[in-house]
């Protein structure tokens, strides 16, 4: 039996009193993943990234292990929440127009000290200032660099469309206007590198791409190197107690944690392990996160029709945005329909091994996106559930 095989039969048994659809978590595989994680980032501590994960349970059983601290959020709502939660020190990744939540943060002394906000513009400012309302507390600032590599002055670009700071002038401008505003105060610097930490270098079939972008990502990771230390030594100019320099993902733990200039990284899928992060030489992972569609339908010799199963990646359309059958191996999707909204065909020869009410088990393109799909999560350790709990989407939390 392979090991693949054996999970499959784990996996069966342990929610062998369960109908589908469900989704779980095999314990075993998120904490050997967590494990990884640490030794990659080589003592620096890791942030975890919420949105790749979306569950609160699963957020405080990693944070309870050496050599994770802190959580990276996705919109201020939710870091809100989470501070009310009980966790001390949340980044926001992302810029935030909610002015709602600003005057709660600027209002409440214990929201102030455990999050922190995205900046990269000064009109930012302008907006939390006009949503303060009475609210007078010091808002925690950390600013964002733009990792692109850009070439012939910077008509070509690698790299996602997030900060407009690229130049440590720039993010040292930012800083001392910052710094110059009454009611503010910076204390930090990310920096995303997703062209690196978010691209598989080794694509299946594809040698020649694969190959450009390993040529591509050591041009980037030792361009962003020099830069991000740039970028450093021009802000503690100006901030000389700045807290923290976040920087990484998944892909590239190891790369930006050698670098002196960078203080702590982030990370969230290497937890799940979804197919994105299938492709990498660097690292390999054990698939934690799958979620079973219930066998509704036999349409013929080599076909199933499971119930349900569209449920697509956010990113640029393509095949590898989809789930991707995992078990019993040897599934496809009929070219013809692909994963549907109520139902999915499924080819191959394992199908006909397969009787009404049977689970296939799939793996999800993203990792935390999952969480949107399902209110629970069933928690497994060897062959049996532990544990059934909440999502953010099972709490009633649907931040995006």
């Amino acid at each position: 039996m392979t090991a693949r095989a054996a999970d499959r039969a784990r996996y069966d048994r342990a929610t062998a009193h369960l109908d589908a659809p469900l989704a779980l978590v095999d314990l075993d595989a998120f904490d050997a993943n967590a494990e990884d994680l640490v030794r990659r980032a080589g003592g620096k501590p890791i942030r975890v990234a919420s949105k790749s994960v979306r569950c609160r349970t699963l957020l405080e059983r990693v944070l309870a292990k050496d050599g994770f601290a802190g959580i990276m959020s996705f919109t201020l709502a939710e870091s809100l929440w989470l501070a009310r939660s009980g966790f001390d020190d949340i980044l926001l990744a992302y810029p935030s127009a909610d002015r709602t939540a600003f005057a709660e943060l600027a209002a409440d002394p214990k929201l102030a000290a455990a999050v922190t906000v995205m900046v990269d513009d000064v009109s930012q400012l302008d907006l939390i200032d006009g949503a303060r309302g009475e609210g007078r507390e010091v808002i925690r600032v950390c600013l964002e660099l733009d990792t692109a590599l850009k070439f012939l002055r910077g008509r070509v670009r690698v790299g996602a469309l997030r900060s407009p700071l690229h130049s440590p002038a720039q993010v040292a401008d930012v800083a001392r206007a910052v710094a110059r505003r009454p009611g503010f105060k910076v204390v930090g610097i990310m920096a995303y590198e997703g062209h690196i930490a978010g691209v598989g270098d080794a694509v299946a079939g594809r040698p020649f791409r694969s190959r450009a972008i390993r040529l591509m990502q050591a041009t980037a990771r030792r361009e962003l190197a020099e830069r991000r230390a740039a970028v450093v030594r021009a802000v503690r100019a100006v901030v000389p107690d700045l807290e923290y320099v976040n920087g990484g993902g998944t892909g590239s733990v190891q790369h930006t944690a050698a670098e002196d200039a960078v203080t702590e990284i982030a990370a969230g899928s290497g937890l799940y392990v979804p197919r994105l992060f299938d492709n990498y030489t660097s690292f390999s992972g054990r698939p934690a996160a799958l979620f079973a569609q219930p066998v509704v339908r036999r349409p013929g010799v080599g076909i199933v029709t499971v119930l349900g199963g569209g449920y697509p990646a956010s990113g640029a359309a393509g095949p590898d945005r989809l789930p991707v059958p995992y078990l019993p191996e040897g599934l496809r999707y009929d070219p013809q329909e692909g994963p549907g909204e109520v139902q999915t065909p499924l080819l191959g020869s394992p199908a006909d091994d397969l009787l009404i009410g049977d689970k296939v088990w799939f793996r999800h393109a993203k990792a935390g996106e999952l969480c949107e799909r399902f209110d629970v999560l069933h928690l497994v350790e060897g062959d049996a559930v532990t544990a059934t709990v909440p999502t953010y989407r099972g709490e009633g939390r649907t931040f995006l």
